[in-house]
């Protein structure tokens, strides 16, 4: 099979990461994944939702939109109270991945806000505002720990996004937008650095899947989330941001 660009079965699409791109964040990235652009950032500010109010302990959220550009043709603004559908589930899928590698505790009472925004989209926006955010957060661990904000490390393992499918009978790594609107079988796939699994969303969309296949899928996300997580490295090389530091 002979894919859109041209790239091997278990290749990735070229991946550009821009660290602080962003002056007045925390921690903010420019990811650039195939013709895929998200700006993630990431902040923290005094105070917990009323749940954990009293309980010295932190909470992380996130927020994902796209803007009306990012695709061929204008994406409507969504409303603040009645927001896309889409957007709200990805909004939900980032946060959750984001706790799997955060230290409450260590947070104290403190929000982590992590900002997604897709500024152009050619498939795999939920999996690169993950990885970014993933970026976002550490460099904004890093700066909060040397300004004394947080005195205790937050981020216990690097964490990473890919998708992976089944189109046109192959298994494949990382799909562009043309794939996913092709696959038969689509999936994401969330894992740490320490290669434990924290969310996968598979659906057949127009066909069914075997067992077989689906140990296929999640070794071709192993590898791809293993290159992914090399480039976080060196992103933030000389950054203090995991309980236990990174090798060089």
């Amino acid at each position: 099979m002979t894919r859109p660009d041209q790239r091997n079965q278990d290749q990735l699409r070229p991946v550009r990461i821009t660290p602080d791109f962003m002056g007045n964040a925390d921690g903010s990235v420019l990811i650039e994944w195939g013709n895929t652009r998200v700006l993630c950032t990431a902040m923290l500010e005094e105070g917990v939702p009323p749940f954990l109010t009293g309980k010295g302990t932190g909470w992380l959220t996130a927020e994902y939109a796209m803007l009306p550009a990012s695709t061929d043709r204008r994406k409507k603004r969504e409303s603040a109270t009645k927001p896309d559908g889409r957007s709200t589930e990805i909004r939900r899928l980032i946060g959750r991945s984001l706790r799997a590698v955060v230290d409450m505790q260590a947070l104290g009472e403190n929000t982590v806000y992590l900002d997604c925004d897709v500024i152009q989209a050619d498939g795999g926006t939920r999996t690169a505002s993950i990885t970014g955010s993933f970026i976002a957060l550490a460099l904004a661990a890093d700066a909060w720990r040397r300004s004394g904000r947080i005195t205790r490390p937050v981020v216990t393992d690097h964490l990473a996004a890919v998708s992976v499918g089944i189109v046109n009978g192959q298994s494949v790594l990382d799909l562009c937008y043309r794939e996913d609107s092709c696959a038969e079988v689509d999936m994401n796939i969330v894992m740490t650095g320490a290669g434990q699994l924290v969310e996968v969303q598979g659906t057949g969309e127009k066909a069914t899947f075997s067992r077989a296949q689906l140990g296929e899928l999640l070794d071709l996300g192993e590898k791809g989330i293993a290159e992914l997580i090399a480039l976080q490295k060196e992103a933030l090389k000389g950054k203090s941001y995991l309980e236990v530091e990174v090798d060089d």
